[in-house]
């Protein structure tokens, strides 16, 4: 039965380091492509850049937290993150078929301030107890 627990915990951190490394990915995509990119979602080369550093900011800071902060805050703090995204992505589409040139600003938007807030939210978490991995494993 520990073996079991065991193994979910390491998908749930290999799960949230991946996480992490599609954040830093997309900073980087973003950063190089500032400029191609705003003109194709119609916001500013200078905000997709600063959102690239959002996520490399929020992704670095995920992936160096996985082994000290518990995988259930970290399952709460990507729900949150990325329900928050779902819903940024309708507005922006909404905007967009609307007519609106604001979509784009509002989904990179998005993609600036909630990675910064995750981070800070990760930081500002209690550090994981190692003893709960052996009382789950035992009270299972």
């Amino acid at each position: 039965m520990a073996q079991v627990v065991t193994s979910r915990v390491t998908r749930r951190t290999a799960g949230a380091v991946a996480d992490g490394a599609f954040k830093v990915l997309l900073a980087a995509v973003y950063i190089a492509g500032a400029a191609p990119l705003g003109r194709l979602l119609g916001t500013p080369a200078w905000l997709m850049a600063v959102s690239g550093v959002a996520l490399l900011i929020g992704g670095g800071v995920e992936i160096g937290y996985t082994r000290s902060r518990s995988m259930r805050t970290y399952t709460h703090f990507m729900i949150a993150y990325d329900s928050g995204w779902v819903l940024a992505t309708l507005t922006g589409l909404l905007m967009a078929w609307q007519g609106s040139s604001a979509g784009g600003e509002v989904w990179v938007g998005y993609q600036t301030a909630a990675p910064l807030v995750f981070a800070a939210l990760l930081l500002a978490a209690a550090p994981g107890q190692t003893t709960s991995g052996t009382q789950r494993g035992t009270s299972d």
